[in-house]
């Protein structure tokens, strides 16, 4: 058996979908779903145990909480961590812990597809620039799952309060102690419009900050304007797609230099457009 823990705040809309689509292909008791229901004011929990899965409930918010709460709950590795509005195959789960158990590997995670359904005209644009850039170094983050073997296991929990929980866990490890698994696939929801994105990258972009002032920085390098002048010449992005990249760009640093210098704080938060 392997333990899936999927913390979720308010996710009543998508949870257990998320949940049936894990168990329906699994083997009887091959994989344990423990859904930690966080600060909910829905009917997340209710929906949850429905679809078969064991339910943790907790009145104290925030991601890094449900994420040890479900972790104190698990009785066996590797360990898959996945975000409630993502959708994860039973055979894909069975692809990354069959790499988790591999010597050697202490994480890994699956390569996401998006899912575009409803995306406006220019977030398809964002999307599309932002993921010919994260290609060639894709890593834990981004893909809605990570798993652990018990050995990765020891190295990232307890949870710290981080902002980026995936983001940390990718820069828990050397680059051969990670893997992406091409078999295994995510389906994930992107953003629909312009002010979801915006408020992504921002957290995204604040949550890297606090990384790095932990000393565990995501990326062994930063992507540069080299690397979108590389995708242009190799006409793998349009020009208009790299210049609404770069206009927005401008606009997320910007408003994460207003938020940082008003002191702001980035809390656990859903993007309504992907429910």
């Amino acid at each position: 058996m392997a333990t899936v823990v999927i913390p979720a705040h308010n996710e009543e809309t998508v949870v257990g979908a998320g949940v049936k689509t894990l168990l329906d292909g699994a083997e009887p008791g091959e994989f344990e779903v423990i859904v930690v229901a966080n600060a909910c004011s829905d009917r997340t929990a209710e929906v949850a145990r429905k679809a078969g899965a064991r339910v943790v409930e907790t009145a104290e918010p925030g991601k890094a909480n449900a994420l040890r709460l479900g972790d104190a709950a698990c009785r066996s590795f590797p360990r898959v961590y996945l975000d409630a509005d993502v959708r994860l195959s039973a055979a894909s789960a069975r692809a990354l812990v069959a790499a988790a158990r591999r010597p050697g590997v202490l994480a890994c995670a699956p390569v996401p597809d998006l899912d575009m359904a409803g995306v406006g005209w220019l977030s398809r644009r964002l999307h599309k620039v932002q993921e010919r850039l994260v290609e060639p170094t894709r890593g834990l983050a981004g893909t809605g799952v990570y798993v652990l073997s018990e050995e990765g296991h020891a190295r990232v929990f307890p949870m710290p309060d981080v902002i980026s929980d995936d983001g940390y866990v990718h820069a828990s490890f050397a680059p051969h102690e990670r893997v992406v698994v091409s078999e295994a696939r995510s389906l994930v929801r992107p953003s629909r419009t312009l002010s979801a994105n915006l408020n992504r990258r921002v957290r995204v972009r604040m949550g890297n900050r606090q990384l790095e002032e932990l000393g565990r920085p995501v990326s062994e390098r930063r992507l540069s304007l080299g690397d979108l002048w590389g995708l242009l010449r190799a006409r793998r992005v349009s020009p208009l797609d790299a210049g609404c990249f770069l206009a927005v760009l401008v606009m997320d640093k910007a408003l994460t230099r207003l938020r940082a210098q008003r002191g702001g704080q980035v809390s656990w938060g859903t993007d309504a457009t992907t429910r």
